[in-house]
């Protein structure tokens, strides 16, 4: 019996808004969604998030937020970009765990998340898993 985490992660074409300060993390985190065909918007901190996500609000299908900015959580930009637009996905992702993050209150209960670093495959898998729901 095939176990459907060998199976190869399928991508797509949606564009994703990916922020991340730390830009060699961030040009890996974008090469990985380019191979799996998905168009990438960088955006370095959370104001140049929230004039991104402002300027092309109706075409991004995701945002990829790494939770700990060098001014604190992302966590208010993220709620400013779903006064903006409520039905936007997102994945926050760390090199903290989840629950480290959970409890000094920085994520909440129910997020997407992915622990950085994170495989090809595994962002693969998060990113669809995501954007089908």
């Amino acid at each position: 019996m095939e176990n459907i985490e060998d199976r190869q992660p399928r991508g797509g074409t949606e564009i994703i808004l990916l922020v991340e300060d730390n830009g060699e993390a961030r040009m890996v985190t974008k090469t990985m969604l380019a191979e799996l065909g998905y168009s990438v918007i960088e955006a370095l901190d959370g104001d140049d998030a929230l004039n991104k996500f402002r300027a092309d609000k109706q075409r991004i299908h995701l945002v990829m937020l790494d939770v700990i900015m060098p001014h604190g959580s992302i966590k208010p930009i993220y709620d400013e970009m779903r006064l903006i637009r409520p039905d936007i996905k997102a994945i926050f992702f760390s090199g903290y765990t989840e629950e480290i993050l959970k409890g000094s209150g920085m994520i909440e209960e129910g997020l997407n998340f992915l622990t950085k670093p994170f495989l090809s495959a595994q962002l693969a898998r998060k990113v669809r898993e995501v954007l089908d729901t």
